[in-house]
This record gives C-alpha cells, structure tokens and sequence, in this order.
C-alpha cells in the first residue's frame, strides 16, 4: 500500500489523508476536515527512494478537483526526503485530490488521495482581509479579485525584501506609531505601507552569488563570462577586484543570503564563485515562506519575481538555460503560486550585452516553463519588470503566451514612457498594464533625472516627480495600478555606509510614498467606474504647455474617459495649461471637480456646459490661474 502523505492545513490542523483527522488550535473555528476557500493548504510527500538531485530528478503533483476545477498542482522539493504541494480551494464545495509523480516506483511520492470541504469566509472577515475575495487575475484593461472587486495596484519597491536587509521577526507587529528607523523589520515596513494603503511590494526571490566578497560588485571569471553585475556595498572594498563597475567603484557586492546566511543555490567551490543552477538550497526559500505568508495576512499582493538579470550570462553559459531556468520558474511557482501575488518572469530593468540575456532568450525560457508545466492553475497575473515595455520587448500573445499583464518601467523616467503605455492600452484583446519602476524618490543616477534635474531627497521638487509620474502613467493607461519607486530599492539597512541611495528607513518616510493612496482614492471616487475608461488626452487642446520638456515631467496634461462621456478624468502636471476639451455630450451640463493630489481633498464642484459641438472650457486651475503653479487631478461627471 502506498505511504500516504500528510496534509497540512493552515486553517485546520494536520490531516492524514483517506484516514484519521487530528486537530489543533486553528485561526477560524472550522469543523474537521474543513478550510476556507482561498487559503493556502499544503500536503507533505515522503519520498521512499534516494535521489543524487531530488531538486532535478523528481516532479511531484496533485491532479486536484473541485467546483469548476479540475487541473494538475505541481509540488516542489523542501530538503532531505521531503516534497511539498500547496494549493487552495478556489469554491466552496467538496475538494479531492490524487498524488503522483514522475517517479511511478516510489510509493511516497504516488497513490495518496485526500479531500477537504471548502467553505467560505464572512462578509467580516473579508473585510478584515482582502486576499480572502480570492486571487487577483487580468480582467481586461485592469485587474479584480476573484469575486470581481476591482484590486487597484499601490506598490513599493524593495527589491532586496527577500533577505537579511529587512529580516523577519517572528510577526512581531509594530506600535501603531511605529516610524521607520535603524532596526527596521520586515513587519514593521509591512506594517508602516500598509498604514499608508500601500497593497504590495515588488521583490526578487533571490540574489544567487550577491556576497560582500573579494570580488567586485560586477566581475567576470577567467572564461571572461559576468557572474554577476550587482548593487554596491558602499564602503566594503573588494581587493580582489579587477572589473569595476560602470561609475569606477571598486566596492564588493551587496551580500544577499537569508537571515540565517543561506543563499538560494550551492555555489561552486572552485569556479571562481559561480552559482550551481541546478542545485537548489531549499533552507533560503523556508526563510522567505515566512514572509510571502505574513504578506497573505496583512491582504498584499506581491509582485514576486524569480531573479535579476545579471544572472543570465553564465546561467546559459554552463547550464542548459531553457530548462533550467524553466525548473526555477515553475519552482517558484509552485512553491508560492498558493498565495496571491503578481509573477514576473525577470527582472529585466536594463539590456546590457555583457551584464544580461537578451529579452528573446528569456522570452524562450519563460515560453519552455509554460509549455513544460502549463499556466499557474490559481489564475494570477504573469508580467515582467522591463526596460521600456514589455510589448516591445516581448510581443504580445502570439510571441510570449506566458505574459498574461504587460509593464512598463525603468527606461525612460519621463514622458517618453507614457506613449508605451497607450500603445500597451490599445491592444486587442486587452491586458492590464502598469508601470512598475518608475521615478525613483531619493535616487542620484543618470537614468532618474527627469529633464536632466537631480531634486534633493524627500524635497517637493523630487516628490513630484514621483507624484506626476502615478498620475501620468495611470491616466495614460496603466489601470491595473501603480508602483511606487523607492530610492532604497536595494534596502540598505543598519550596519552599512549610505553611498548614493538612502537608507531604507529614510526612503520609506519621503512624502511621495504617503501620496500614492490618494491615487487610488481618485481613480476609485467613482467606484469601479475607472475599469472603462478609454485613452482621451488627444482632446485636450492644448494638451503640452509652452515650458514643456520632451524628456521631463512638466507641462503635459492627460484625461481618460468613459465612452457614454459621463466620466471623465484628468491629470495637469506643473506648467500645464488651462485647455479647451472636445468630445464630451453637445449641450449636457456637467460637474467639474478639482482634486489635490498632495492631500487627497476635492475643491467645491463647478458647473460647466458643452456647446452644441460637445467642447468645454476648464474652469481656471485653483488659485485664478492660467497656468499651474501645482499639479491638479479633476473629474468632470455629467450631471
């Protein structure tokens, strides 16, 4: 008889599968044999044979059914013997499901069956938590949770969240006062975003030879192969260094590991640092299964991406590259695709020839993961951080099916994003797009200075921009939401010299990050209203000021509107000026309502009519003005 697995439920205790029901304190009162929908539920195999590489040479899977379900869940390897599935139940009802494998003679690893009855969460305790309406998904232009509820996207970047640099406490909560400082955990920056209505953050798994070692932050070895091209570690001279980096540093890499000091590959002993790509350490995901769970509690949905692309070059130098970074891929997957969360691909934030693959080769990769293992079976988002746009960078459905979201990012920080943008919005049939690495509050680097400015951190100056690229970028298309860019996306923490990028804690109290909420309260004023917006800044005339600047962030104005011409919303960057508007209803009178982005307060209402041609005037921006002195957001309903 095979051994049968045991399942592990977050909400109901230990169950061994087709026999008995062992019960321990849980976080809802549930009968036996019960679990909430949407949440996250593990079964544990035991294999019975030995294996050189369990990581290579074993895939395990439930064939899981239920109400409207019916598909194959991939478990991954956790060390020693031992193979994992997660997975959720997507509707209330009966859940069964069947063990198996592609090693059919190991009787740990086949034959196992189980089954759970779904049932769903309260009106209160979704409330309490947003995850609970079910995982997010692409629903045309914007993204909604499983029961329809529009998810608006408010995200910080911390790129470097998965390690040490913002460790896990145990779920330590912070004082509600908390404020960020030296010492900052991983909760209390989850905890001080989530007080300001951020929703997520973007992070990258793992960061496979990042260590403050004797080698530059970017160095190549004796085959002249890159092994990596990484963050600096201010301060921490590398002597061993004999490529610099692009600015002339010679500092170390910054070092990436677990809390504990585990990276997430072996690394060669003698290859000069190189990461063994088909050697996983399941010891650094179990640390990060920690936090992807604390963030399903506090209702975030990460954007959750596999690694940077300085891994590439000697991942397809000495790897089978489509393979093996398919096997991570769906690693990934399979190990976190039981939590809601946006996947990424890669992230792609820059195409250099010696520091990355070309986005056809990850494109390659990323198609080979999906034709070995099929979509993620929950239905989440698949996007990718990108260089410009992930349509010119990948295509669309015919060129890269794994892409179920576009992006935009990175490359240009200015206006010259936002065409991408409404190239991305006029595909058909349509995708979600957002824009996930935008201007960077607190950042000193060539590539973030719109029309060649360099604002002091924190300044209004600085916060701005970040403010004008929210609204431009959202009211140009990217409905699905919005990124907010930190200027400690590398999470420089306690212990380490500042350099160029501030400290973690410093970046988190900018003032631009506190004002991304009012972005969603705007573009929600008139509930889900904002899903059917379509692009209309070509009837704003004027819509580019005189003092534009082509590669800056001044001047332009932007409006979206729905098609029957009863909402309207719009956007005036600094310098814009007051337009005329064509398009609306002829002879209808409508409502203008001016919307301070700083703040989030709406200016009493005017009353405007269209002509017999369907043309308004705008009302004068606040303070009499011609030409703004501040950025305003406005919405004009009909009356």
């Amino acid at each position: 008889m095979p051994a049968v697995p045991r399942f592990l439920s977050r909400a109901v205790g230990i169950v061994l599968l087709a026999l008995s029901v062992f019960i321990f304190p849980a976080r809802a009162e549930l009968t036996s044999g019960e679990a909430h929908v949407w949440s996250m539920q593990e079964i544990i195999l035991q294999a019975q044979h030995d294996y050189a590489n369990p990581y290579t040479q074993v895939q395990c899977w439930i064939d899981l059914k239920g109400p409207g379900f019916d598909k194959r869940v991939y478990g991954f390897w956790d060390g020693g013997h031992t193979f994992k599935i997660r997975f959720v139940a997507t509707a209330p009802g009966d859940w069964t499901w069947t063990t198996g494998s592609n090693q059919p003679d190991d009787p740990g690893l086949n034959g196992g069956t189980g089954a759970l009855r779904a049932v769903a969460w309260t009106p209160a305790e979704i409330k309490d938590n947003p995850n609970r309406r079910g995982f997010v998904h692409p629903a045309g232009h914007v993204l909604e949770y499983a029961d329809g509820t529009p998810f608006f996207l408010l995200g910080d970047t911390w790129l470097a969240a998965s390690t040490w640099r913002l460790p896990w406490r145990g779920g330590a909560e912070p004082p509600a006062d908390y404020v960020p400082g030296p010492g900052i955990s991983f909760e209390d920056a989850v905890a001080y975003r989530k007080q300001q209505g951020f929703n997520s953050i973007s992070f990258i798994s793992a960061f496979p030879n990042w260590a403050a070692d004797s080698h530059g932050a970017t160095y190549k070895n004796k085959d002249g192969v890159y092994l990596r091209n990484a963050w600096e570690k201010f301060g921490v001279w590398a002597p061993g260094a004999k490529i610099s980096t692009a600015d002339g540093a010679t500092t170390t890499a910054k070092d990436m590991q677990d809390e504990h000091g585990n990276l997430s590959f072996a690394i060669f002993p003698d290859r000069d640092g190189l990461p063994d790509y088909d050697h996983i350490n399941p010891a650094y995901f179990q640390s990060l299964d920690h936090k992807m769970d604390y963030l399903s509690q506090q209702g975030f949905v990460p954007v959750f991406e596999p690694v940077r692309r300085d891994t590439g070059p000697a991942w397809k130098a000495y790897f089978d590259f489509n393979a093996s970074y398919a096997r991570y891929v769906e690693y990934l997957a399979a190990r976190y695709g039981a939590y809601n969360m946006i996947f990424s691909g890669i992230h792609l934030d820059w195409i250099p020839k010696d520091y990355s693959l070309t986005a056809d080769e990850y494109n390659a990769a990323l198609n080979n993961w999906l034709k070995s293992y099929g979509p993620l079976p929950f239905g989440q988002p698949v996007t990718s951080l990108i260089d410009s746009s992930t349509y010119l960078r990948f295509g669309d459905r015919t060129k890269s099916p794994w892409l179920t979201m576009q992006s935009v990012g990175n490359n240009p920080r200015n206006h010259g994003i936002y065409p991408m943008i409404e190239q991305i919005f006029r595909l058909d049939p349509p995708y979600p797009v957002a824009n996930l690495e935008p201007y960077y509050s607190g950042w000193n680097h060539a590539i973030n200075r719109p029309g060649g400015e360099t604002p002091p951190p924190g300044s209004p100056r600085d916060t701005y921009f970040a403010r004008a690229m929210m609204y431009g970028s959202v009211l140009s298309g990217a409905l699905a939401g919005h990124v907010y860019g930190t200027g400690a996306y590398d999470v420089t923490t306690t212990g380490e010299a500042e350099g160029w990028r501030p400290y973690i804690w410093q970046a988190l109290r900018y003032p631009a990050g506190g004002q991304l909420q009012y972005l969603r309260d705007f573009m929600l004023s008139d509930g889900s209203r904002y899903e059917q917006l379509t692009l209309a800044s070509d009837d704003l005339h004027p819509r580019i000021g005189p003092k534009a600047v082509a590669d800056g962030l001044d001047g332009w104005s932007y409006m979206m509107r729905t098609p029957d011409r009863h909402l309207a919303l719009l956007y005036f960057e600094f310098h814009s000026v007051r337009p005329q508007l064509t398009g609306f209803s002829p002879n209808v009178h409508y409502r203008w309502s001016w919307y301070d982005p700083r703040d989030g307060h709406w200016v009493p209402a005017i009353d405007i009519e269209a002509d017999g041609q369907g043309t308004l005037l705008a009302p004068l921006f606040p303070g009499a003005q011609t030409q703004a002195t501040l950025d305003w957001a406005a919405k004009i309903t009909a009356r």
